[in-house]
């Protein structure tokens, strides 16, 4: 499949080029994920992107064309990504908040890849939470209502695109499509970014895509987790239509997240208690209270407090 036409669209010069269509862009999607494409165009069509700066209409017609792409999974509630790279912000907490959505009956589904920071994988089991290809999803859900489902064995097309950065020297439009895949096609995702002018680009593409419910924040190190002593703004659909709003801090103390929590503290001390620590607790609360207000839990504040005072016995249970 030639990418030709697409790369002379976007790359024709002053006053002849033009972004692509959805449909233009779905059909470069599929294009580059079949593996027929010339890698020098492949490379041309992701950096010409880049050099312009993408649209939401083609954010919406790459994720699409990836999504569909994807292996059937089974049902749920909630979408999380997971692809910053190079992390700032000390410990993946949020990988607690999302194990709180999943023991309120909200399954939870993960997806990502970090690059070459092994953080967040390296914290799952702490975290409570399973690895599992497309096959072994339901599985997995079924016995804790959450999932983490590694990029490269979800989707090996798209790993392979995302993967250029090492080529190319630079980050691609992939990154994006990433968060935005959404593969189990669920009703709500959370998102996080570093750069702030992408909260509204995702925001507008999953309108286009027909999403009801997105929250994407600048979180913590690029992920989708609450500094509890910052407000914080939020962009994305409730019920399909767009919204934005801000979250005031839930703290009184001006500290960078990743030097917030103490030294000894860490995610399985958190979790069974060992290494009780306030800020990290705030931390965890505020990002669960996120993710619930976006699946439409009333009061996910509150519901968010209660569920971390209860998830010693919910460890418990599940053990």
């Amino acid at each position: 499949m030639s990418l030709a036409a697409h790369v002379a669209t976007l790359g024709r010069g002053p006053g002849r080029s033009r972004s692509l269509t959805r449909e233009e862009a779905a059909e470069a999607m599929a294009a580059m994920l079949s593996g027929e494409a010339a890698p020098e165009a492949v490379g041309a069509l992701l950096m010409l992107l880049r050099m312009k700066g993408e649209t939401a209409a083609e954010i919406a017609g790459l994720a699409g064309a990836a999504q569909a792409a994807c292996p059937a999974l089974p049902h749920a509630a909630l979408d999380w990504p997971s692809y910053a790279a190079g992390r700032s912000r000390g410990l993946p907490w949020f990988l607690l908040s999302a194990r709180l959505v999943a023991e309120a009956g909200h399954p939870v589904i993960l997806h990502g890849w970090n690059g070459s920071d092994a953080a967040v994988r390296a914290h799952l089991a702490a975290a409570g939470i399973p690895v599992a290809d497309a096959g072994g999803a339901q599985s997995a859900l079924d016995r804790r209502g959450i999932v983490y489902l590694p990029l490269e064995r979800l989707h090996p097309a798209l790993f392979a695109l995302l993967s250029l950065r090492s080529v190319l020297g630079l980050r691609s439009c992939i990154n994006t499509v990433c968060r935005m895949l959404n593969p189990a096609r669920a009703a709500a995702s959370v998102q996080g970014v570093f750069h702030p002018s992408y909260r509204l680009l995702q925001a507008e593409a999953a309108g286009l895509l027909g999403w009801q419910a997105l929250s994407v924040i600048k979180g913590g190190g690029g992920e989708f987790e609450r500094h509890p002593a910052k407000a914080v703004a939020g962009f994305g659909l409730r019920n399909g239509a767009a919204f934005d709003g801000t979250h005031p801090a839930a703290l009184d103390k001006a500290v960078r997240l990743s030097e917030g929590p103490r030294r000894d503290t860490s995610l399985a001390g958190l979790r069974d208690g060992t290494t009780p620590d306030p800020f990290a607790e705030a931390v965890v609360i505020g990002t669960a209270a996120l993710a619930l207000e976006t699946l439409g839990v009333s009061a996910p504040d509150e519901t968010a407090r209660a569920l971390w005072a209860a998830h010693g016995t919910n460890q418990e249970a599940a053990a």
